[in-house]
């Protein structure tokens, strides 16, 4: 996601030069490139020191795609004064990660609280030059990116949706026509931008969606609405500030510390890794971990998300399930290299990928090959607390050996349909084989007669998701949860 963030700001970048020089752009090219990189520098250099000071590792794309934010924040300047106020920007912005945090979760975003502190001093105002309709198109395209990529697209859209409804009634009420109002809704306010590039920060969300979405409803109404206290007025940055104060008060509020204890493979093509949490930690069953693994990463960077396995209610440690491909990725080649004693860092947990808190509530649990990770997680929780849920549970597996967790899931006593490429020798109780390839409409309808009943999960890889979506929606079942495993 950074790497898609940066290129994103990069291609912005370079399409206002571009119409700086044929004139399109009210700003000088030389007030731009000068503006650029004193923002980008100044970006990279003090989170280079500030991580030397704190003895951690610095991240370079982070820095860099905080510079960019504040090229598209301040008017492009030569005046060294405003160029001095820009670098300083980047300074605080920097610093805030260090200084305004929690275990390793920054509060604010740095950008935003960059710009808000030198213009609350009164040495630069944020005016938001990136807000033009000559760069909207490209705005608009890297933000749906961003949001799609990162499964935000709810949050920004709610964002967008009432910023842009309020806004054009503010500018209705002021003379404006409703057609006039709403072009400069887009054209002359960062609604766009602030949704795809800064509100979508992974750290300043809460873990929830319900609480994603409060945050973005909370951050367009203080970002549409007229005030002033002071020196302190509605500011797009002042807007985005207070909905991570917000998403603070929401989420986890502090980054996980853990101890790596080891590996134990559960298929020819998967392992599970466990972790000692330095201290509690709270989550439910079907929720995600993000850690981080220092390394040179490839281009997809050092941290990733991954499922929990682990009952919430267990003592024991705290584990996580990955597949490994013949060429895995350099995070998963760190990642299996990890001695025991090693320390990682989550950045927090989160997800809505949760079974029903009514356990009387028949569901189906469909997943496609290491998908089958929160399962293992919900049916043992389940199993621990002694909960008599309505379970079915459908398993792809592309080979029989592939079968993750079936020590879990027999234990569990829940009946199972599973599609393999051929029936096993033996089979456990509750279990029935359905014949071998694609999960389809007429396997479900027959396996699981009473589907249209039950609320489904489908959790694996995104094409198999998206097709068993689509399918039980087709058949006719309401309420369909979706989670995936995309490639890392």
């Amino acid at each position: 996601m950074y790497r898609l963030v940066l290129i994103a700001l990069m291609v912005i970048g370079a399409a206002a030069v571009l119409l700086s020089l044929v004139g399109q752009l009210a700003f000088p090219v030389t007030d731009l490139l000068a503006t650029g990189a004193v923002a980008v520098g100044a970006s990279f250099a003090s989170s280079w020191i500030f991580a030397l000071l704190f003895r951690t590792k610095a991240h370079p794309e982070s820095s860099l795609i905080t510079g960019f934010l504040l090229f598209f924040l301040f008017y492009p300047s030569t005046a060294l004064a405003d160029l001095s106020s820009v670098a300083l920007a980047a300074v605080i912005a920097s610093a805030s990660k260090y200084l305004l945090a929690i275990r390793a979760r920054h509060i604010f975003n740095p950008a935003a609280i960059g710009a808000f502190v030198v213009s609350l001093l009164g040495l630069n105002f944020a005016v938001w030059w990136v807000a033009t309709g000559l760069l909207l198109p490209l705005t608009a395209v890297g933000a749906f990116l961003v949001l799609y990529r990162s499964r935000r697209l709810p949050v920004g859209l709610t964002f967008v949706a009432i910023a842009a409804l309020l806004v054009t009634v503010r500018l209705v009420s002021s003379g404006q026509d409703v057609g006039e109002a709403l072009v400069s809704a887009f054209t002359q306010f960062p609604i766009v931008f602030l949704a795809g590039f800064m509100l979508s920060e992974p750290l300043t969300l809460p873990p929830r969606r319900w609480q994603q979405l409060t945050v973005a409803a909370i951050a367009a109404v203080v970002f549409s609405t007229v005030f002033g206290f002071g020196p302190i007025t509605n500011t797009p940055e002042l807007a985005l500030l207070v909905g991570n104060l917000v998403a603070f008060a929401f989420g986890q509020r502090r980054g996980i510390r853990l101890t790596y204890l080891g590996k134990r493979r559960l298929t020819p093509s998967s392992w599970e890794l466990s972790f000692q949490p330095a201290g509690s930690v709270r989550f439910r069953p079907g929720q995600y971990l993000e850690l981080s693994v220092p390394h040179r990463a490839d281009f997809r960077g050092s941290r990733r998300i991954f499922s929990i396995s682990s009952a919430p209610t267990t003592d024991g440690p705290l584990t996580v399930a990955l597949s490994v491909p013949e060429r895995p990725s350099s995070f998963k080649r760190a990642f299996l290299a990890l001695e025991p004693g090693a320390k990682v860092m989550a950045t927090g947990i989160g997800g809505d990928f949760m079974l029903p808190r009514d356990t009387a509530t028949p569901v189906v649990l469909l997943a496609g090959g290491i998908g089958i990770t929160p399962f293992a997680s919900q049916l043992a929780h389940d199993h621990e607390l002694g909960h008599d849920r309505d379970v079915v549970v459908v398993y792809a597996v592309r080979d029989n050996a592939e079968l993750g967790y079936a020590d879990l899931l027999e234990k569990s006593r829940v009946p199972v349909v599973l599609v393999s490429p051929a029936r096993p020798d033996e089979l456990p109780p509750n279990w029935v084989w359905a014949g071998a390839g694609r999960i389809t409409p007429d396997l479900l309808r027959s396996a699981v007669p009473d589907l249209t009943d039950r609320r489904a999960f489908v959790s694996g890889p995104p094409g198999m998701v998206a097709d068993l979506r689509a399918a039980l929606k087709g058949i006719g079942v309401k309420r369909v949860s979706a989670d995936y495993f995309s490639g890392y």
